[in-house]
């Protein structure tokens, strides 16, 4: 790999770190297919080489492009936090103050909140929901939980208690609740079916968690695939339902968080300026060429984005 500054180099290493550059230049390595001596399968591993021309730069410029790729997620990741918290605390608070610790028939699907929270596990969905919960509370340093609890006792109101939930306990307290409400609070973002809605939030707050830990999301596979609606239910999900590969893609999520965005602030140019910064995909100077298949972008996106 080429260093044409050496002294810049050695600036990016001391302060972002030779481990997380290197999962940037490591698509520019060479690959050779070997076979396990003793199964016979064949593997591909990762030479010690790069492709011809690769510069440390070429790195760099990815590494900078994802980092403003997490920030622009960031914005509209919290966005989206924001109104399901909105969402969830009218319509639980209509019935009661408490009804997110209240597990009952009125508030939760018994299906959903009393099955194990994991396969052989005691503790239900709602009892591992309620304990992380308690936990958030505990280690909230906000002035309004002090307050609520000074003035008022030690329960939080949901209208109050939302504003301490993470991500994944909205989606957690969302997958929960009576079917009939799901599908209420997807359709207001214009999702027919609930069962997609769920998964949506469930993959987002995935991508939240890998954004708030800075992790690499330009190239990288997605563990927590989401299901996608029948073919002509979402006009924008058809590329993507006809394309398997994409569905382990980070562009899927993008493009859930542009459709949630959108109907959150109709006037939004998020996804404009989404779209003007990826197609500010920086060129190499290696010739091994990366471009913006590796994060799943569908060839019509332009046309719907």
């Amino acid at each position: 790999m080429v260093v044409t500054d050496e002294a810049a180099a050695l600036d990016y290493l001391q302060r972002v770190g030779y481990y997380r550059l290197s999962a940037y230049w490591y698509p520019f390595r060479t690959f050779e297919v070997v076979q396990d001596s003793e199964t016979g399968k064949l593997s591909t591993k990762a030479k010690d080489e790069f492709h011809p021309d690769t510069q440390f730069v070429d790195a760099v410029h990815l590494y900078l492009f994802d980092k403003q790729l997490r920030l622009y997620l960031t914005d509209a990741l919290e966005r989206i936090e924001i109104s399901l918290r909105v969402d969830l605390s009218h319509l639980l608070g209509e019935r009661s103050p408490f009804a997110h610790i209240e597990n009952t028939k009125a508030h939760f699907h018994p299906g959903f909140a009393n099955r194990p929270f994991r396969k052989g596990m005691v503790q239900t969905c709602f009892d591992a929901w309620a304990d992380k919960y308690r936990g958030l509370v505990k280690r909230s340093k906000e002035d309004f939980v002090r307050h609520y609890h000074a003035n008022h006792g030690d329960e939080l109101p949901i209208w109050v208690a939302v504003e301490v939930l993470d991500f994944g306990a909205i989606s957690q307290l969302f997958s929960m609740l009576n079917v009939k409400d799901q599908a209420t609070i997807a359709n207001r973002y214009g999702v027919s079916n609930w069962k997609v809605f769920k998964s949506w939030l469930f993959s987002l707050s995935y991508l939240r968690n890998l954004v708030a830990h800075h992790s690499r999301l330009w190239n990288r596979n997605i563990t927590s695939k989401p299901m996608l609606p029948k073919q002509g239910e979402i006009a924008w999900c058809d590329a993507f339902i006809s394309d398997e590969d994409s569905h382990f893609k980070p562009f899927l999520l993008f493009a859930i968080t542009r459709m949630l965005v959108k109907s959150i602030c109709p006037n939004t140019e998020w996804h404009n300026r989404l779209a003007e910064h990826l197609e500010q995909f920086p060129e190499q100077h290696s010739s091994k060429k990366l471009n913006l298949s590796g994060m799943g972008v569908t060839d019509d996106w332009k046309e719907w984005w």
